[in-house]
């Protein structure tokens, strides 16, 4: 035999080592719900698997926890048909979502698939799985305000780059719509929106309205609807951290949106419910604040000198209950807080920001004192208002007695002029602070 032929051969042999000659499989044993139980095919949690369903095709899952033998594993999307005895594949390896700039103006799914047929999404630079991680030592302050656009925020309640602001708020009082406002008309390099857990039809309105053509050239639109399963509106709700947190690090200023943080509580609740967990406040298991706080400080500024990454959150105020626990949770773990008023709505103040129920955290770094000034003194006087505004008609007010009541009353249709706004007029920052001084001397 030749020398060559020989060594072919030794090759060959070699190589039938790594042929699998059986396919590993484990078998379904109980379906509850979204949550599949399967014995013999042991994955690590966070690991994803293949189900066969009825007929034929494989139903992607990740496994979610285990009891002994049994694992426990969440479906990405609704089963098709599960039988008792469905085979359950260890999938294989994950390939790596990539990104660059070609994502601008794609919609997407929690999984990084396209949702606005466009074709097949392809990058440069591998996007990371887990949630980005700054050390907080190296993590860069927030020192300059961010022009959001709506008069009454800039001026009251300044934003800066690299804020995390939530909009806290009962269900039909203008979350979307302020939501709407901001996304058109703050300046920014880069938007991320990510829809999480709310209603489909919003999704293609939000797009058409909220961004429209021009906005959408440079943002990246991730959505995950009420009706995809728990564990997809979770991914949709870290995906759109890690594709914000690349463009910050390419130097950009990147808007984040997160409609809604609730609805992401609500998904971790369903699948810890779901898994055994107890409930700890309202239903809501304790995992579901370990949570809350971990995804939050994915967001804002880096370690790097250029770039920003400013996040909004909105929060649903179930029943209206601003002591509603993930209400409370969000308000301490974010930069501040914007509450949106149904008093304020059922008598077509719009936007209906609470200015005395709201706060900046960053407004002190971000603006000078003058306009701190000019701001609590415009506080000052619409509270004021506010507590007396009912005794006028009744004959409870007297001019004269009170100097600073006599100026609130004064004051108080330009106050009220001052934080209307339209849904399409813009306020630019300077112009804000402007008027606002201006109303006050």
């Amino acid at each position: 035999m030749a020398l060559g032929e020989a060594f072919k051969l030794d090759e060959a042999l070699r190589s039938l080592d790594s042929v699998q000659l059986a396919k590993v499989s484990g078998r379904l044993v109980r379906v509850s719900g979204m949550l599949l139980e399967s014995l013999g095919c042991r994955r690590m949690t966070g690991q994803r698997c293949m189900v066969e369903q009825a007929d034929g095709t494989l139903l992607e899952a990740q496994v979610v926890g285990f009891n002994r033998d049994i694992t426990y594993l969440m479906p990405f999307k609704k089963p098709m048909g599960l039988t008792a005895g469905s085979r359950v594949f260890p999938a294989e390896e994950e390939t790596a979502l990539r990104i660059d700039d070609s994502w601008l103006g794609r919609v997407v799914n929690g999984l990084g698939e396209p949702l606005d047929e466009l074709g097949k999404l392809t990058g440069r630079d591998p996007l990371p799985t887990e949630l980005p991680r700054v050390n907080p030592l190296k993590r860069r302050p927030v020192t300059e305000a961010l022009d959001v656009g709506v008069r009454a925020i800039n001026a009251l309640l300044t934003v800066g780059k690299g804020q995390r602001v939530g909009l806290f708020a009962g269900s039909g009082v203008g979350k979307s719509v302020l939501l709407g406002m901001i996304t058109r008309q703050t300046k920014a390099d880069v938007v991320v929106v990510g829809l999480i857990g709310e209603r489909g039809r919003e999704v293609q309105e939000f797009i058409l309205h909220a961004l429209g053509e021009e906005g959408l050239r440079k943002a990246v639109v991730v959505v995950a609807p009420a009706n995809e399963s728990p564990l997809m509106r979770l991914k949709a709700a870290e995906l759109c951290h890690s594709i914000a947190a690349y463009f910050r690090d390419q130097g950009n200023d990147v808007l984040l949106l997160v409609d809604s943080l609730t609805r992401y509580a609500m998904a971790q609740r369903e699948i810890a419910l779901a898994l055994g967990e107890p409930p700890a406040t309202k239903g809501y298991p304790p995992s579901v604040f370990g949570m809350l706080p971990e995804l939050v400080e994915s967001a804002g500024n880096g370690a790097d000198a250029r770039g920003s990454l400013s996040a909004l959150y909105t929060v649903l105020a179930e029943g209206d209950d601003q002591q509603d626990p993930i209400v409370d949770c969000a308000r301490a773990i974010l930069d501040g807080h914007i509450v949106l008023s149904r008093r304020l709505a059922d008598v077509g103040h719009y936007p209906a920001i609470d200015i005395s129920a709201s706060v900046s955290r960053c407004m002190t770094q971000v603006s000078a004192v003058p306009q701190q000034r000019a701001a609590r003194a415009f506080k000052e006087f619409y509270s004021t208002f506010e507590k007396i505004k009912e005794l006028i008609p009744l004959g409870g007010y007297t001019p004269g007695m009170d100097s600073k009541t006599d100026r609130s009353v004064q004051l108080a249709p330009a106050l009220e002029r001052f934080l209307r706004q339209e849904v399409g007029e813009g306020s630019e920052l300077g112009v804000s602070i402007a008027t606002l001084q201006s109303i006050l001397k």
